[in-house]
């Protein structure tokens, strides 16, 4: 049994909107026209098949795998401080806060991992995207799903045989996270039989286009204040 159409559970566009720019398509074309599916399956019907994947280091992995669970824990706190979850119901609220517990603390362990080798967070800016209960879990379920994506194309690429372990754990967790997210959308929890995986440039072309991910301010002088108090 599959799912609701696309245009069933998205009668406020907030995951038509997240989609659009996490694909760069138009919600009048393909993706009205097709189920919901997983957004390895969106991609991988609207994008160019992906040449030969250069080679990649373990750390450039970690490094990678930190700064998307970093935004996703970003996603779900903010949801959180700016009362999105609160306002939700008491199921919906358990999922969201469960969620966003379990990113910051996929966050924690591959600092921990990295050590010194970690970069600093970049600066997150998500729109409306969790603004409200409806684009908050619409654009939860395409976080969700792009991040199972994502392990699954780059754990087998990952050399140090405890380092795969690991990961396999966390994809484990957030392929339920995908299923749960799904559930509360009132989406098919598991709508193939089998999960395409991305290669990592196609998952940074991806967080790209959304413009979730922004430039920090900078200060443009070096003097000091004249009245320092």
């Amino acid at each position: 049994m599959t799912g609701p159409a696309f245009r069933d559970i998205d009668r406020d566009d907030a995951l038509g909107e997240a989609v659009e720019r996490l694909y760069g398509c138009t919600r009048a074309g393909l993706l009205r026209r097709a189920a919901f599916g997983g957004a390895a399956a969106l991609l991988a019907t609207l994008a160019r098949p992906a040449a030969a994947p250069a080679a990649i280091t373990d750390v450039e992995v970690l490094r990678f795998g930190l700064r998307f669970e970093q935004l996703q824990a970003t996603f779900y706190t903010q949801a959180e401080e700016l009362g999105t979850i609160g306002a939700m119901p008491p199921a919906e609220r358990r999922w969201a806060q469960t969620l966003g517990a379990h990113e910051r603390a996929h966050v924690k362990i591959i600092k921990e991992v990295l050590g010194p080798k970690a970069e600093p967070a970049p600066a997150f800016d998500f729109g409306e995207a969790n603004e409200t209960p409806a684009a908050f879990t619409r654009t939860a379920v395409a976080m969700e799903d792009l991040t199972v994506a994502l392990l699954g194309g780059v754990t087998p690429r990952v050399q140090d045989r405890g380092l795969t372990a690991a990961l396999l754990g966390l994809l484990t967790v957030e392929a339920r996270h995908a299923a749960w997210a799904r559930h509360i959308a009132g989406a098919d929890p598991a709508p193939r039989p089998e999960d395409e995986p991305m290669a990592l440039a196609d998952v940074q072309a991806a967080v790209d286009r959304t413009h979730f991910v922004v430039e920090r301010p900078r200060m443009g002088g070096r003097a000091a204040p004249p009245f320092t108090g």
